[in-house]
């Protein structure tokens, strides 16, 4: 067999195995950049769920129990608030009174966990509307009492509106961070 000819196939057994390899890099890039489209559960709106807080860690942000027999850790959609336990920040201004009103208004209480389109964050905590038994609407009541400041990250914008308008009258009323 000629030199050239064999190299010439050999080379040519291998185009498929290396499109097929590529091919599969590619896919896995396109997911490890997209998580969503990798988990496609996270996409299906949830049903909401009647969970109890066992420990708030600041003002947006708690542990419930339990969720398949674990804690886990519910960041608060559409709202941010002073950090109490930034590894740079540290301590925020009004983190501590954020923090505490939040306590104050869910701690060890029975709460109501409402999901929008996507239902975790990249740190893997559960993002959620919370509400009271009362039916107190917990995320817009922070931003209307001043403790917190609105923070929409699409897709998660079904509360948008509301929490715009709230944060406007709590600046109005020069109410918490506002003052």
């Amino acid at each position: 067999m000629e030199p050239g000819v064999s190299t010439i196939q050999r080379t040519s057994d291998k185009a498929p195995l290396r499109r097929r390899v590529a091919g599969a890099l590619l896919l896995g890039a396109i997911l490890g950049l997209f998580p969503t489209l990798s988990r496609p559960s996270d996409r299906a709106p949830k049903p909401p769920i009647s969970v109890r807080v066992v420990r708030v860690v600041d003002g947006d942000t708690v542990v419930v129990c339990c969720l398949a027999g674990l804690p886990e850790s519910v960041r608060y959609i559409g709202i941010n608030t002073p950090e109490t336990h930034h590894a740079t920040r540290g301590v925020e201004a009004y983190g501590k009174e954020a923090a505490g009103a939040n306590n104050w208004l869910v701690g060890g209480k029975t709460v109501r966990l409402e999901f929008d389109v996507q239902q975790r964050d990249r740190y893997g905590r559960l993002l959620a509307y919370l509400y009271l038994e009362d039916g107190t609407f917990v995320n817009a009541w922070l931003v209307q009492q001043g403790y917190a400041q609105v923070m929409t990250v699409p897709p998660n914008v079904r509360h948008q509106e509301l929490f715009l308008k709230l944060e406007r009258e709590a600046r109005t009323a020069s109410r918490g961070l506002w003052r």
